[in-house]
């Protein structure tokens, strides 16, 4: 028999002291602090390292083995960690593998890819930053400024493969680096049936012209691409994807080394409802992104009747769907349904959560969205969830979670380009700035600095 969901439920009318530590609460449990490991997860890393070490500890191990080691220790992690045996010839999937995948794809699901990349592309390319070129008169010498972005050299992209198979999350990832310009892409999937053995992956990385595959997954595929395997998988410049746990805390590992796109942790949406909002709506949001288990969804409204209808609604639609159990857990864990004052609380809650996503479902979406701030993606009105965005809008779906969307963005085609600022003066502009250079030195005691101008006058 299955008990009635034990999702929070908070009224801040009285008391929105308490809708403010809930959501507190929530925000801690949701961020990467290595702390959201399954007993069996927490078991394997006892069998395999003989103590019990933390995920953060596990991380450091492997990457550091990686490397020292290389190839041997990525292939002994692959064994240990994922169960498949491979070599430094089968690493990789092979050019013959990724045409043969997407030669048996089904029409209809390359025509979607198609339509999807397309999406992305445009909207990628209309944001694409380009070089700036000032130029100007300093005093009676010539001054020339410039912005100059080129894109990334290399990039390497993290697929999960766990639970589920994620095409959505390369194109995501590669289509903006390619609008960017980036030439080498090199994709890591787990060796799983969801990852570099899934067909549905590999067809759509040969439709996008994506050569290196290779079947690593994890903190060591991580490791591989920061420090780079002699002779099987060159070094890149900046890893992006989601992933488990333990890839995200890698990421953050090996950052500096590389960069990196973010350290995410469990998807997450807050909805932001009104009385025009449809309950069964609603609950599909929470839902969609419970499901990920785990996962977060949040409702906050100030129509109070909408609290009882959504977990009516969530009741009904968990016990008909496939990964209901799954998501009923995440949301007992880690949602909530919190009535307030009025829009403006409403969104001032929000703003302390900074979700992932933020559904915005009420009859005027634009007036609401002048009262927040913090977001990933924000999705406006009752017609358009988050999947859109997660599948075929064009902004990628990779954002931040666990509170960072305070301060940090979603990926863009930008975040693939690599920016220097150019600086040309003559004689004459040089002549004219040497006072104030030279007066700046002297008072932080750089007093070379300033001779390398006197010297030129």
């Amino acid at each position: 028999m299955i008990t009635p969901l034990q999702i929070q439920t908070i009224d801040c009318r009285q008391n929105s002291a308490e809708g403010v530590r809930l959501l507190t609460e929530l925000r801690q449990k949701l961020s990467p602090r290595g702390d959201i490991v399954s007993p069996a997860g927490r078991q394997r890393t006892l069998e395999l390292f003989g103590e019990p070490l933390s995920p953060q500890e596990v991380v450091e191990r492997i990457c550091r083995d990686v490397q020292q080691y290389g190839l041997s220790k990525v292939l002994h992690y692959t064994e240990q960690l994922d169960r498949k045996t491979l070599t430094a010839d089968t690493i990789r999937v092979s050019s013959d593998e990724l045409a043969d995948a997407h030669a048996q794809a089904a029409p209809r699901y390359l025509a979607t890819l198609r339509r999807i990349v397309a999406n992305i592309r445009q909207f990628q390319s209309s944001i694409l930053v380009k070089d700036v070129n000032n130029q100007f008169e300093l005093g009676t010498g010539q001054v020339q400024l410039r912005q100059r972005y080129l894109p990334l050299r290399r990039v390497g992209i993290c697929i999960p493969g766990g639970a589920a198979a994620y095409p959505s999350t390369l194109t995501m990832t590669a289509v903006p680096a390619q609008v960017a310009g980036v030439k080498d892409i090199a994709v890591v999937a787990p060796p799983t049936p969801f990852g570099s053995y899934n067909a549905d992956l590999l067809a759509a990385c040969h439709e996008l012209g994506i050569t290196e595959v290779y079947r690593l997954g994890g903190a060591q595929a991580v490791a591989a691409m920061a420090y780079g395997i002699d002779g099987v998988l060159p070094r890149v410049d900046k890893i992006v994807g989601p992933g488990n746990l333990f890839v995200a805390l890698a990421k953050r590992h090996v950052f500096g080394e590389v960069d990196i796109d973010s350290i995410a942790g469990p998807s997450e949406v807050v909805v932001l409802a009104d009385a025009t909002a449809r309950p069964d709506f609603i609950a599909s949001d929470l839902i969609s992104q419970a499901e990920h288990s785990p996962g977060s969804g949040v409702l906050i409204t100030w129509h109070e009747p909408l609290i009882a209808s959504v977990k009516a609604a969530l009741e009904d639609q968990l016990s008909r769907l496939q990964r209901g159990d799954l998501a009923r857990d995440s949301l007992e864990q880690y949602g909530a349904l919190i009535l307030a004052r009025d829009p403006a609380e409403a969104a001032r809650l929000s703003d302390l959560l900074a979700p992932e996503h933020l559904h915005i479902s009420t009859s005027n979406p634009e007036e609401m969205l002048t009262k927040v701030q913090n977001a990933g993606s924000i999705f406006m009105g009752h017609y358009t969830p988050v999947a859109v965005g997660d599948y075929y809008a064009g902004p990628s779906h990779v954002l931040p979670t666990g509170g960072t969307a305070r301060f940090a963005n979603g990926l863009c085609a930008n975040d693939f380009l690599k920016r220097s600022s150019i600086i040309s003066y003559d004689a004459q502009a040089l002549a004219f700035a040497a006072d104030d250079i030279c007066l700046m030195a002297q008072k932080e005691g750089l007093t070379a600095h300033g001779a390398s101008v006197s010297i030129r006058n």
